[in-house]
């Protein structure tokens, strides 16, 4: 089973910047689907960018939540088997749990989580 590790996360003052990172344990052209959700406390968890299979012609398609479209950015190396998630301009309300999910012929993954707070 594919294996999701995450890092990047921190506290970051309102309008800074931060960079996710996700690196899967098998090759991403053999996940269907890799996204970023984030729980923040209190609430459920909501997808924030997703994209699909990318290939070495293609970089897949990508849909974002619109709190965060303008502001995030997620891409992805293929030779690094790593999807990434940049998030300029954050405010308080990015604040939360950010997890990885891939989907694999249906079945879901899981990363641990990395922690965002964005605070002055």
């Amino acid at each position: 089973q594919v294996q999701l590790v995450e890092s990047g996360g921190g506290l970051v003052q309102p309008g800074g910047s931060l960079r996710l990172s996700c690196a899967a344990s098998e090759s991403i052209f053999s996940i269907d689907f890799m996204g970023w959700y984030r729980q923040a406390p209190g609430k459920g968890r909501e997808l924030v960018a997703g994209i699909t299979r990318t290939d070495r012609t293609s970089s897949g398609r990508i849909n974002y939540a619109e709190s965060v479209e303008g502001r995030f950015t997620i891409s992805s190396d293929y030779r690094k088997n790593t999807v990434y998630l940049q998030m300029d301009s954050l405010k308080p309300d990015d604040t939360g749990v950010y997890y990885c999910n891939a989907v694999k012929k249906g079945d879901q993954i899981w990363g641990q989580g990395t922690q965002v707070t964005v605070s002055s």
